[in-house]
């Protein structure tokens, strides 16, 4: 006799469900202060009319664009201004021609040494923490004086060593990681729009 597919699935939902609840306990417990240093420097950094730019592979590619996305519209208030950030993932001409004519290596920094100025904020997502374009355009955003941000899995690795400061998530788990990633996005997008923003009640969103 066949098992339906919910008898097959059921317990592996829970566990996933169970799993990730976990991580995110340990990350309330041993995050939330840099969690908050994070909010704030990006705070000061368009306080100080200066732009974020943040980067990432992959499911990160689309972190970053998620994190851009909010701080140019909003998280929850309304009344608040756009924020300039940038994701440096979706210009696929500019990605393109760099992984072509240099390698894919570079496709960040490039943009980094093409944008960046100094005061403003370059954030680098990995859950590996050794991605080596991101890497690189962190590298390249401390050469021209720009500060950098990371948000990173278990230990950091060579990209956490890199960054003024490093969230790294509570786990070794790809998927985990990635989870507590926007769990600690949001919650910056609504430290950030309380400190700049002006609300003038509850936005609706729309998506």
């Amino acid at each position: 006799m066949s098992i339906s597919i919910e008898a097959k699935y059921t317990e592996m939902v829970r566990r996933h469900i169970l799993e990730s609840a976990e991580v995110k306990r340990r990350l309330a417990e041993t995050l939330p202060e840099k969690i908050v240093e994070a909010a704030r420097m990006i705070t000061e950094t368009v306080q100080g009319g200066h732009k974020i730019l943040v980067c990432g592979n992959g499911g990160s590619a689309a972190d970053a664009q998620h994190f851009a996305g909010e701080m140019v519209g909003r998280y929850k208030l309304n009344g608040r201004s756009a924020l300039p950030a940038m994701a440096l993932t979706t210009d696929t001409t500019v990605l393109t021609c760099v992984a072509n004519d240099f390698s894919y290596e570079e496709v960040f920094s490039r943009q980094v040494e093409a944008f960046a100025q100094p005061g403003d904020l370059v954030i680098g997502i990995s859950t590996s923490g050794r991605s080596a374009n991101v890497l690189n355009a962190l590298k390249a955003a401390r050469t021209n004086g720009s500060r950098t941000l990371a948000l990173v899995g278990n230990s950091g690795g060579p990209i956490g060593d890199a960054a003024d400061l490093a969230l790294c998530m509570p786990s070794t788990d790809t998927a985990r990681i990635q989870e507590c990633h926007i769990t600690v996005i949001h919650t910056i997008c609504e430290i950030v729009d309380v400190e700049i923003g002006v609300s003038d009640g509850p936005a609706t969103r729309q998506q």
